[in-house]
């Protein structure tokens, strides 16, 4: 079984890929952190999940689950 790897993917494309699949209101119920739940936002996420190591690494996760 080959490991699915994030290598070529931006966090922002990860993060864009997410909210197209989801919507927010489905990504704030998968992952349950704020910048996902209130008037939420690329840019504001992205701030957000690159200063919040345990935070990007759950939307990480997710991204691969679904890749």
């Amino acid at each position: 079984m080959q490991k699915k790897s994030l290598e070529g993917f931006t966090l922002e494309n990860i993060l864009l890929q997410l909210v197209a699949d989801y919507g927010w209101d489905g990504l704030a119920e998968k992952i349950q952190i704020r910048c996902f739940m209130i008037d939420p936002s690329v840019k504001s996420s992205l701030k957000f999940l690159r200063k919040t190591p345990w935070a990007r690494e759950k939307v990480e996760q997710l991204f691969l689950q679904v890749k």
